[in-house]
């Protein structure tokens, strides 16, 4: 609850923003209670820019009403959780704003587009707590199960220490060179290209998996096609296609991270390879119900990766859903990030990812333009 909500009426939810991300968090709004035992809510608002596409979109996600102004939206008292799923340009403001309101923050990462952004939303989230009043980033694939599982195994050695980390993300929705000008190839709207919007996950996922923090990183950045069709003319592209890095992590391990937007024949797969001292984990989200694991120990003559189907109550998240092996989909990780974070309201307790977590990556992702923009020069990861 908010400092000032009444326990007998359900938590108010407002969303900003209803294209991609609005829709896929409206779902999870919508679905969360009819698998888990959460608190109560209400889709009360729903806010975007244009009144009447926000209005058809309100109505079609299951909002009880539709608004454009995301600050008259902030003065309402039945208004307790805000959930931020507008570019991020706009996280900061939004979010700094939200929290002193006394509304919870759910933000959609990556955490802002600049580091002064990013730490003013940390002071204003530590600040916020002091008053009861939670916040957290949305890195969703933290909450599919067989990553979640995969972390259970990490922590549980079963893999022994790990050396090394292989993860990559590719897709190919901008590998059309006529593919049309939008925010997200802008640095000014974007901050960064596939860096920000896909390597993030996967320096999330690195350092969540391990329990790790990157210390140290190299990197390098490219444009592929430096400027596409615009509603006015051809524009100049000002963000990068593809990133490549090289992590250090305190703990000693090694990761390599490849992300593309135009790799052609790839449409959602973040791939990851853990390898240890007595086993090995593998993923792929384009197979997202599938964990494989070698075991290290066992005879050389049995010794092979083995697919686990995360689809029993045993795993983590699947008890809510349908009888083993029967599999879910990727829209089901919001649903699973929406049940944390009601239950870490309901509970105070801290949710996670934090806003401090959402920080760490964006001191990674800046270290690795950094290195870019150095010739792939060693790069030191500050820690605060």
């Amino acid at each position: 609850m908010t400092p000032n909500q009444s326990s007998d009426r359900p938590l108010g939810v407002a969303a900003i923003g209803y294209a991609f991300m609005g829709k896929a968090h409206s779902n999870a709004w919508r679905n969360v209670a009819s698998f888990f035992d959460v608190p109560a809510i209400e889709q009360k608002v729903l806010v975007g820019r244009d009144a009447d596409q926000v209005a058809d979109a309100a109505a079609r996600y299951g909002w009880a009403e539709s608004a454009t102004d995301w600050r008259g939206v902030l003065e309402r008292a039945d208004i307790d959780i805000v959930d931020i799923c507008a570019p991020g340009w706009l996280h900061a403001e939004i979010a700094i704003a939200a929290l002193a309101a006394g509304k919870h923050v759910l933000v959609e990462k990556p955490l802002a587009n600049t580091m002064a952004e990013s730490d003013a939303m940390v002071t204003a989230a530590q600040e916020a707590r002091t008053r009861g009043v939670q916040s957290m980033v949305g890195f969703n694939y933290r909450r599919v199960p067989a990553l979640a599982l995969a972390r259970e195994l990490i922590a549980e050695g079963k893999i022994g220490t790990v050396r090394q980390v292989r993860a990559s993300y590719l897709q190919d929705w901008l590998a059309d060179d006529q593919s049309p000008m939008t925010w997200r190839l802008r640095q000014e709207t974007a901050g960064s290209g596939a860096l920000g919007d896909i390597a993030s996950h996967a320096i999330d996922q690195i350092q969540h998996l391990l329990q790790d923090t990157v210390t140290d990183v190299t990197g390098t950045l490219h444009t592929f096609i430096p400027s596409r069709p615009g509603p006015h003319g051809t524009e100049q592209v000002t963000v990068d296609d593809a990133a490549w890095a090289t992590l250090t992590l305190a703990g000693g391990a090694i990761a390599s991270v490849e992300v593309s937007r135009v790799a052609l024949g790839r449409k959602n797969s973040l791939q990851l390879e853990i390898f240890g001292s007595t086993g090995s984990l593998a993923f792929d989200l384009e197979n997202i119900n599938e964990l494989r694991f070698f075991d290290g120990t066992s005879p050389i003559r049995q010794q092979g990766f083995s697919r686990i189907l995360v689809t029993e109550p045993e795993h983590p998240y699947l008890e809510a859903w349908w009888p083993q092996g029967h599999v879910i989909g990727w829209e089901h990780t919001f649903t699973h990030q929406i049940r944390d974070f009601l239950t870490a309201i309901s509970t105070g307790s801290a949710p996670s990812p934090s806003f401090e977590e959402g920080l760490q990556v964006q001191r990674v992702l800046n270290a690795i333009q950094e290195s870019a923009a150095a010739k792939n020069t060693l790069v030191h990861v500050p820690t605060t």
